[in-house]
């Protein structure tokens, strides 16, 4: 696999389009590429954005999550929070590189998604082109972050190996590789999470990516992720006092 960052301009919110950012920073794009875009030049490029001075973040982290913990639960005074079916901190508002902005996720990252794999499948035209929308969530027991999926197009996101045998014919029952997850973590590692100015990430020599023509359907997003109540780490997540979130009665 080779993962290569692509340098942009610097993006305030507003001051430029998606599809003009990925025409500028994209030259050549080869057939069987997959195309990682940061959630936050999307939101930019969307002025999903809203003015520090204007609202009280804590407030905003509880409108923007699906469900959320207070952050006096935390002894860092973090919120923990999930939205749209991630856990994420701070519902993925945010102020790095905002230009005095808080920065919110995306108003639909699936939608982005697919928008950019039609834009760039028609600018280079290419028949098997992957899109993924990254950013960057924190993980149990280890220090720093590392990338996540947010929405994904053009490829199978999960490889199964359920019913194949191992080196020693041993059949698999549950053993899945998440091939969304591992490519968002490669391209955020690649894109950085500081001043590198380089949101934008191809990677390509990609033989363990099942590629599709269509955007995936509602049945299939609803079949890579898992309730809450049926994840594995349900016992550790079920009793915290979850609170319900402001787009959990948007949605």
């Amino acid at each position: 696999m080779l993962v290569t960052p692509l340098r942009t301009d610097v993006i305030t919110p507003g001051s430029h389009t998606l599809e003009g950012v990925l025409d500028t920073a994209i030259a050549e794009l080869l057939e069987g590429s997959i195309v990682a875009v940061s959630s936050k030049i999307i939101s930019l490029c969307e002025n999903r954005v809203v003015p520090l001075e204007s609202t009280d973040r804590d407030t905003l982290i509880e409108q923007e999550s699906d469900i959320y913990l207070p952050a006096d639960y935390s002894p860092y005074g973090h919120h923990f929070t999930i939205a749209r079916g991630t856990l994420v901190g701070s519902a993925g508002v945010d102020v790095s590189n905002g230009a005095g902005t808080y920065v919110l996720w995306p108003a639909n990252p699936q939608a982005d998604a697919n928008r950019i794999r039609t834009h760039l499948q028609q600018r280079f035209g290419l028949m098997q082109l992957g899109v993924i929308v990254t950013d960057s969530v924190s993980q149990f027991l280890r220090l720093g972050a590392v990338g996540t999926c947010l929405a994904y197009s053009g490829f199978l996101p999960v490889k199964s190996y359920v019913g194949e045998s191992d080196l020693f014919g041993r059949k698999l029952a549950v053993e899945r590789a998440n091939v969304a997850e591992g490519l968002a973590a490669a391209a955020v590692l690649a894109m950085g999470e500081g001043a590198e100015q380089t949101p934008v990430c191809i990677l390509s020599d990609l033989p363990f990516v099942s590629f599709n023509a269509d955007d995936p359907s509602e049945d299939e997003l609803e079949s890579t992720t898992v309730r809450l109540q049926d994840d594995l780490f349900a016992p550790f997540f079920l009793p915290a006092p979850w609170r319900k979130g402001g787009r959990s009665t948007r949605e």
